[in-house]
């Protein structure tokens, strides 16, 4: 059984802000770090008021040495793909040989589903389009989007196993490739079940529901989506998978993420949020995220450890300050949101939204984490 033991134990460590929240673009999230040629890297979603906007874009910053960063810029927005209205979610960045790949998602709102005067649809639903698009960085000069014509918005870009198969973490898909570029030769797998078989396949946040619904998962009163893997020493892969209850459930792969087992309910406590996994320099494995239930608060951010990727009962605090957002309303709930993490040169870092509003990395030594 996977399990974590959460702590008020709190670590050393160094907090950067990359944005702060404005007028007119007072939506942030969905944020991820990379290092690529000697400079790290971070992207996340923009939106002008609220989360998914028509319109909404994805940012870039840079820095050289991971504490200073520049000006934040759009690097993609819905009107440079020729789809003003449509809407952008940042879906990670991947670091493949001689190129950087920022990964982001689309789709676009049924018009007639928008209230006069409104940016989106009262519910997360009714979208249109939905597909996955990639740019890529030489270290100097980004390419212009490539519609990759894979059907989601992933949770995170894609991560490799022990064998080098990437694999795209979605909500109820993961797809694959054996194509180290990462852009291309994509296989579908997951946990989808039947619903897909008479209809069109697409991930996102309006499909969790519809494949929820299908599987009698949302009428058992969970949902399950938002997934991050790490893969063991017996070459088993673990897809850990966000729920709207107190605990992640997993499905696992034993056959390098061709398929997928039935989801099963573990007892590593959330806050029902985003987080993401790794592996540590000395063989341990790590996840970040909001570990503790705090009634959807997702306060504090969580560090927590294990030796043998079941028993993540080292935990450490990472950030518990209070924060005032500048903006609120019922879309921007919990305060350290959606983390994704890097570790390089001596330093774990992670990034993450401030009431999806606020950008903000915090690094902690390597040499620190007992």
């Amino acid at each position: 059984m996977i399990t974590n033991k959460p702590s008020q134990s709190k670590i050393d460590s160094e907090a950067i802000l990359l944005y702060k929240a404005r007028k007119g673009a007072s939506y942030c999230h969905h944020a991820s770090i990379a290092h690529f040629k000697g400079a790290f890297y971070a992207i996340w979603s923009c939106g002008r008021v609220t989360e998914d906007d028509q319109g909404q874009q994805v940012m870039l910053s840079v820095s050289e040495n991971g504490t200073n960063w520049s000006k934040p810029r759009t690097l993609v927005s819905p009107g440079d793909i020729g789809r003003p209205r449509g809407v952008l979610t940042a879906a990670g960045l991947y670091s493949a040989g001689e190129a950087l790949n920022a990964y982001f998602g689309y789709y676009e709102y049924a018009q007639d589903c928008i209230e006069e005067g409104a940016t989106r649809p009262k519910n997360d639903a009714h979208h249109q389009g939905t597909t996955l698009y990639v740019m890529r960085c030489d270290g100097s000069t980004w390419s212009e989007p490539l519609d990759m014509h894979i059907p989601i918005v992933p949770n995170h870009a894609p991560s490799p196993t022990h064998s080098g198969r990437l694999i795209i973490s979605g909500n109820i898909s993961f797809p694959y490739t054996d194509s180290p570029c990462g852009t291309k030769d994509y296989k579908i797998s997951g946990i989808y079940g039947s619903y897909f078989d008479d209809k069109p396949y697409f991930d996102d946040s309006d499909a969790i529901w519809r494949v929820g619904e299908h599987n009698g998962w949302v009428q058992q009163g969970r949902l399950v989506c938002e997934g991050s893997f790490y893969q063991t020493d017996d070459d088993v892969i673990h897809m850990l998978l966000r729920t709207n209850t107190d605990r992640l459930w997993c499905t696992q792969s034993r056959d390098d993420g061709a398929t997928w087992s039935t989801p099963f309910k573990t007892d590593f406590q959330t806050d029902a949020s985003k987080f993401h996994f790794g592996r540590l320099p000395d063989g341990r494995f790590y996840a970040v995220g909001n570990f503790c239930f705090n009634g959807y608060k997702r306060d504090p951010l969580h560090l927590c450890l294990s030796s043998d990727g079941e028993r993540f009962n080292t935990c450490y605090v990472l950030r518990d300050e209070p924060h005032t957002p500048f903006r609120t309303d019922s879309r921007k709930g919990g305060l350290y949101g959606y983390p994704h993490s890097l570790v390089h040169d001596g330093y774990l870092y992670v990034i993450y939204s401030k009431h999806k509003e606020d950008i903000e990395i915090t690094r902690v030594r390597l040499k620190d984490i007992k």
